[in-house]
């Protein structure tokens, strides 16, 4: 089990699912929702996370039906989930508060990435999801 939070802690969530594939996610929408060259997030069974504190949880739908939830007090993201995928979420690895055994295996998306920003690891590059 895994557990994260907000910044100012007032949104907690458990996850009770393993977590899937985690990526470092350089697409437009990724880097204008973080205000940064990328995401990294986990894919996880929708049913296997809870929120346990959401008091402060604002969301946000985009056009092409993505959702992200963010706390609205410190504006974490916490997670996105998608409209045509109700079966998984994508959660912000920058908000668990229990280790990982390992990081992201993949750079996605690296075909919008941020110009400015130079991938200097050996993990695989994507130009947009794999299959």
């Amino acid at each position: 089990m895994h557990k994260g939070s907000c910044l100012c802690g007032a949104v907690t969530y458990e996850i009770e699912a393993p977590l899937g594939a985690m990526v470092y996610c350089h697409c437009q929408r990724c880097r204008k929702a973080g205000g940064s060259a990328f995401a990294a997030n986990a894919v996880v069974q929708a049913n296997g996370f809870r929120y346990m504190r959401r008091e402060t949880l604002k969301a946000y739908r985009s056009e092409a039906g993505v959702h992200r939830e963010f706390c609205g007090a410190c504006g974490s993201a916490i997670l996105s989930k998608r409209e045509s995928m109700p079966d998984i979420v994508r959660v912000r690895l920058g908000t668990l508060d229990t280790p990982l055994e390992s990081g992201p295996s993949a750079h996605i998306f690296v075909g919008s990435k941020a110009q400015w920003y130079e991938i200097r690891d050996d993990l695989p590059q994507h130009a947009e999801r794999p299959a």
